[in-house]
C-alpha cells in the first residue's frame, strides 16, 4: 500500500522520463495534450523558464502535501482509528503522543525557560492576555 501511495504523494513535478534534451540553455520535454488527440507533444523553454515553471510546483516552507481525509480526517480521526484498531485486533493506544510546544523547544535550544520569571527566577510566567490596542503604536513617519 506504501509503495502505491507513494506513487502519488511523493512524485516530482515532471518524471525523468519526460525530459527529453538540455541543449544550448534549453530545455526540451514531453507533454500531453488533452485537446488533440494524438496527445503526446514536445515543448521546448529556456532553462530559466523551465526552472521557474517547476518551481511552481514546490512548497512553501510549512506547506504539507498530503493532506487527511476519510478514517484520517480530523473530524473523526480518533473514533475511526479506535474501530480501525478494534477490526484488527490491536491494543488500544495507551498514551497520546504529546508534542513539545515552542517553550519547551526554546529551552531544550537555550537552557532557559519561558516559564520563569526572566527577573525573580521563582515564579512562573503565564499569559494572562494579548494587548491588541494598536493606538498607542508609533505613528508611521512619511519619508518619501
Amino acid at each position: 500500500m506504501l509503495d502505491y501511495v507513494g506513487r502519488y504523494t511523493h512524485r516530482v513535478a515532471i518524471a525523468n522520463h519526460r525530459l527529453v534534451a538540455l541543449d544550448h540553455g534549453q530545455v526540451r520535454f514531453r507533454y500531453k495534450d488533452y485537446r488533440d488527440p494524438d496527445g503526446q507533444k514536445t515543448m521546448t523553454l529556456d532553462a530559466s523558464a523551465f526552472i521557474r515553471r517547476f518551481l511552481l510546483h514546490v512548497l512553501p516552507s510549512g506547506f504539507h502535501r498530503i493532506r487527511y481525509y476519510g478514517f484520517l480526517g480530523n473530524r473523526h480521526r480518533a473514533a475511526t482509528l479506535a474501530r480501525c484498531r478494534h477490526l484488527l485486533d490491536m491494543p488500544l493506544a495507551s498514551t497520546p503522543v504529546t508534542v513539545p510546544d515552542h517553550r519547551d523547544r526554546f529551552e531544550v535550544l537555550t537552557g532557559r525557560s519561558l516559564r520563569i520569571c526572566p527577573n525573580c527566577h521563582i515564579g512562573h510566567m503565564l499569559p494572562m492576555a494579548v494587548d491588541t490596542d494598536t493606538s498607542m503604536s508609533p505613528a508611521v513617519v512619511n519619508t518619501s
